[in-house]
């Protein structure tokens, strides 16, 4: 995932709130490419990841919108457009439906780049159901006989976002991509989602931790800011090149 890329970035999230801790850095740095930017929210996370709009005893359609009205802000700071799917959470039901949905989602945007979420997650089924998902309508929207509108899709690297808990759910890092830059619009993104607080200051301190071993594995020679912040993805397929560098 280079930072001088050119083209859509296709993020796909499980819910309202997910891409904004995990790949806020990489969309904000598509924007400021001038690359269109589209988050595709699966759901809102009303059912899973609103305790606290529960609790207060709102519900469960003024809860979806509260989370809407919230990720709908994270992604303007972000400079991202947004899309609900409104499928529904814990669970969030794989359906050929909603692939299909996905599929005629792919071949309008036709993206250079996709970010979606990890294949294992043993505490958030509805991470993987969503990676599941974005995989396989990526899959058939390259394929010239699926019945959809536009074009055949051609073959967008995936690089999936980091989970919460990264040692349970088999992420090991191939990629840490340097948000230093726009890290502020990340953090203001983050501030847009007041239903999960007490995510803030954990995804700041990892975005530290992930600068520092990005400054590691870059080297000396690059002058990296003292306080480096990044994120950190793995790459599903292979790069494809004729240098190795």
């Amino acid at each position: 995932m280079s930072t001088d890329a050119v083209g859509p970035l296709l993020v796909v999230s499980a819910h309202a709130g997910d891409f904004v801790w995990r790949a806020a850095g990489a969309i904000a740095l598509a924007a400021e490419r001038g690359d269109r930017a589209k988050v595709v929210c699966l759901s809102y996370g009303e059912r899973g990841e609103s305790a606290r709009a529960w609790r207060e005893g709102k519900g469960l359609e003024e809860i979806k919108a509260l989370r809407r009205g919230e990720a709908e802000a994270a992604a303007a700071e972000l400079g991202a457009e947004i899309e609900f799917l409104d499928a529904g959470d814990y669970p969030l039901r794989e359906t050929p439906e909603l692939v299909d949905r996905l599929v005629g989602i792919y071949r309008e945007v036709a993206p250079a780049v996709v970010l979606t979420h990890t294949l294992t997650d043993p505490y958030n089924g509805d991470h993987p159901a969503a990676a599941r998902m974005a995989m396989q309508a990526r899959v058939l929207a390259q394929a010239i006989g699926y019945d959809a509108p536009g074009e055949p899709l051609g073959a967008p690297p995936v690089f999936l976002f980091e989970p919460h808990q990264p040692e349970m759910c088999d992420f090991t890092p191939d990629v840490l991509l340097d948000i230093t830059p726009v890290f502020e619009r990340k953090r203001k993104a983050m501030e847009c989602l007041p239903a999960q607080v007490h995510m803030w200051e954990y995804y700041t301190e990892l975005a530290k931790r992930r600068g520092v071993q990005l400054k590691r594995n870059a080297g000396p020679n690059l002058g990296l800011p003292h306080e480096t912040m990044a994120e950190a993805y793995v790459r599903v397929y292979p790069q494809t090149t004729g240098v190795l560098a």
